[in-house]
């Protein structure tokens, strides 16, 4: 918006001209007026596209594509906490899990709510996965990006009373072990977790019995009850139970060890775990951790959204809550997070494709069940 008050020039001493100073009073008088208008347009000009600009109407949904207690839902209770605590939003924001069928329940539902700009998703890589694990008619340009929050580790979890104090001796007692004898609890079948434990089969030379559960959470659990041999779950979602002492982390699945020095028990900090890579482990996986929204949101809408977010990002609480889980901030929206989501389409589907986890095309027969009792 252009100003209509343009500010006065200074008029030429003429002989007819006022004497100086009611000239000078006069000139005062008008600038003032002027500089009055020129503030109120300036002020208008400032307010008027954020009182114009969207901002939800009703509540929003934050849809969880998976179990209670999980590293997604963790992270979208922690947001609706800050975003509830600072006011960030004029309406409430309520975490909703839907968590059938591997989660594609949750992605469905995102889908489905096309042209309701009051439903967010908070994803995982099972925007890749369960698709291709289930045969469902969807993809991540079905919905609409918003911003990549982090990326999550996998880490290599036993008992605390377990004998394994490293990779290197659990790696070498399933290799002992008569094949499937060893239990690895995982979230969903044909996701991430059994991803990686077919990785490991392989490194290990050996079959694992995957045990596919509901969430993290629920994952957490088994192993701290002894149900399960190991897990491979994200750092947060062991972190409570492994300084309580009932897990122990072994390795983590990167090319570099982690950042984070603070102690998390007494001896150890995320920091002093050695990458699984480094006991002949080659397996190295990250997984995002984005928000999206429903299918044709507004750039207005997209926006406002990742305005929240960033305000989230930028509470000391997010970074102690980073700190906790071992994430590795990563944050990317607009072209950069587009292609990002390419890449990793295509990355997922050579590995669901390496791993046999990809549903038979239409007509085709059954492939035989992936997850093992």
């Amino acid at each position: 918006m252009t100003s209509v008050f343009p500010l006065p020039t200074q008029p030429a001493l003429t002989p007819n001209a006022p004497s100086r100073p009611a000239m000078v009073k006069s000139t005062r008088l008008h600038r003032g007026r002027c500089l009055a208008g020129l503030s109120l347009a300036l002020s208008l000009t400032t307010i008027a596209p954020a009182a114009l600009a969207w901002q939800p109407t009703a509540p929003v949904e934050l849809v969880v594509p998976a179990g209670t207690g999980g590293g997604a839902d963790q992270m979208a209770r922690f947001i609706q906490k800050l975003v509830t605590d600072k006011g960030l939003m004029p309406q409430p924001l309520n975490v909703v899990n839907r968590s059938g069928n591997s989660g594609i329940e949750g992605l469905l539902h995102t889908k489905a709510a096309a042209g309701n700009p009051h439903v967010l998703l908070i994803s995982l890589s099972n925007l890749f996965t369960t698709p291709l694990a289930t045969g469902t008619a969807f993809s991540w340009r079905d919905i609409t990006p918003v911003q990549m929050l982090a990326l999550d580790q996998f880490a290599l979890w036993v008992n605390a009373t377990s004998p394994y104090k490293s990779a290197a001796e659990l790696v070498e007692e399933l290799r002992k072990r008569p094949p499937g004898s060893m239990k690895l609890g995982g979230t969903g079948s044909r996701q991430e977790d059994q991803i990686i434990s077919v990785l490991l089969e392989t490194a290990a030379a050996t079959r694992i019995s995957y045990v596919a559960l509901k969430g993290g959470g629920d994952v957490a659990r088994a192993l701290a009850a002894g149900e399960v041999d190991m897990t491979v779950n994200n750092p947060i979602e062991g972190e409570k139970l492994w300084r309580e002492g009932a897990l122990r982390p072994l390795c983590v699945f990167d090319g570099r060890q982690l950042e984070y020095p603070a102690k998390i028990t007494a001896q150890q900090a995320w920091s002093d775990l050695p990458t699984c890579m480094s006991f002949g482990v080659p397996v190295q996986y990250l997984m995002m951790r984005g928000i999206f929204t429903t299918p044709g949101a507004t750039a207005e809408q997209v926006a406002y959204y990742n305005q929240l977010l960033e305000k989230v990002m930028a509470t000391p609480e997010w970074q102690a809550f980073m700190a906790r889980g071992a994430f590795k901030p990563s944050n990317l929206k607009g072209p950069a997070f587009v292609s990002w989501l390419d890449k990793a389409d295509s990355f997922h589907r050579v590995l669901m494709r390496e791993a046999k986890f990809r549903a038979p095309p239409p007509g085709a027969p059954a492939a035989a069940p992936a997850t093992k009792p």
